[in-house]
């Protein structure tokens, strides 16, 4: 019955999943071995781009940090219902949704990681613009954000697919 389910596709899928798991897994270990050997100095910066380890305690962004505690226990419980969430959707779906979904739940596992393991997410990308900062993220948000975004596209041709029959 299970053999069933053994196809070429479960194949690629996983394999989907596992890289973006080990791509993001390598680049945050990378980091925070380079974070204690500089003793916390900035590992690289430039006019757009540094390179410093921050720890999200928070869920996207930074947003909603706080110390360890039942709360933090409750977010990433829900974020993990989340991951199952998604992970329930790409069993349902085909196509370029599928592998969208595949995006955002490969990032969320690495972040789901690190947040059972750390208690909290590594984040060490920082674009800016002189003192016009985005958002610190890492390899796993990068994932996430083109999942969100292919999804947000597929869902804006579907309706205009949709309108014009």
């Amino acid at each position: 019955m299970i053999s069933r389910y053994l196809t070429k596709q479960f194949y690629i899928n996983l394999l989907i999943i596992i890289t973006i798991f080990i791509i993001d897994r390598i680049s945050k270990v990378y980091v925070i071995y380079l974070d204690k050997f500089n003793q916390g100095y900035e590992l690289f910066s430039s006019n757009f781009l540094n390179i410093s380890l921050i720890w999200n305690k928070g869920i996207a962004f930074g947003f909603f940090s706080f110390e360890q505690g039942y709360l933090y226990k409750l977010i990433t419980l829900i974020i993990a219902i989340v991951v199952c969430i998604v992970f329930i959707m790409i069993l349902r779906n085909n196509g370029f949704r599928k592998y969208s979904l595949l995006l955002i739940f490969g990032g969320s596992l690495g972040n789901l990681y690190d947040r059972i393991l750390y208690a909290g997410v590594p984040d060490f990308i920082d674009f800016h613009i002189g003192e016009l900062h985005w958002f610190i993220f890492n390899i796993a948000d990068i994932f996430i954000t083109l999942g969100v975004i292919f999804m947000i596209l597929l869902e804006f041709f579907d309706n205009n697919k949709k309108t014009y029959e």
